[in-house]
């Protein structure tokens, strides 16, 4: 591969990334709920279900999903309604009326590395977007004669590692404002927020088409 096409695909890929969706509002909301471990387990998720569309999009598998449009609809449902889910919980924490310690205490207890980690997957796997943007994406920087699947696929984890990487950072400026971003009004305000994003998100991915 020619180092003005990586460049290329570095760039595209960088602003794919840092734009703002339900990857990014996922990262924060468990970092707020679980701290750092929480949000980089998060992240991880993302990026190994980002992995697992790679894979599938370079081996042709992706292109039967989107091709099958019951089970493309079925997964989208799925996803969206995953996000609403989580959104109406994130309004409910903001609306129910807690003591401080009890909310960081109760938020600690539900949510773990590993729960962020399989939030991160489980969120990531279930919007099938994500294969047709690695169809659309890989192809366009896959070198002339060169292995398909191979390059597609190491393409593929470059962009998994700088979500991950972005994503990280996420989780280091949310928890180094852990404790100002944990006070009773502020932490109201953020879970009105996040939760309303998170269902703004799932009801846009149920309702527009591919």
């Amino acid at each position: 591969m020619e180092f003005a096409a990586f460049v290329a695909f570095l760039s595209v890929s960088a602003v794919v990334i840092v734009t703002p969706g339900p990857d990014t509002a996922m990262s924060i909301r468990n970092t707020l709920l679980g701290g750092r471990r929480v949000g980089i387990a998060t992240g991880l998720g993302v990026s190994l279900g980002q992995l697992a569309w790679t894979l599938a999009a370079s081996a042709g598998i992706a292109a039967l999903l989107v091709a099958s449009e019951p089970a493309f609809l079925a997964v989208k449902l799925v996803g969206a309604a995953y996000l609403i889910v989580l959104g109406l919980h994130s309004l409910y924490s903001a609306w129910k009326s807690r003591s401080p310690a009890a909310v960081v205490a109760v938020s600690r207890r539900r949510m773990s590395s590993r729960g962020g980690l399989g939030q991160g997957v489980v969120s990531n796997l279930s919007n099938p977007k994500m294969a047709v943007f690695f169809m659309a994406l890989l192809p366009q920087f896959v070198p002339s004669g060169g292995a398909t699947f191979w390059w597609s696929a190491l393409l593929g984890l470059v962009f998994c590692v700088l979500t991950f990487l972005w994503l990280c950072c996420y989780a280091f400026v949310v928890a180094k404002a852990g404790s100002f971003l944990r006070t009773p009004r502020v932490k109201r305000v953020l879970d009105a927020v996040t939760g309303t994003v998170l269902v703004g998100l799932g009801v846009r991915i149920a309702v527009e088409r591919a």
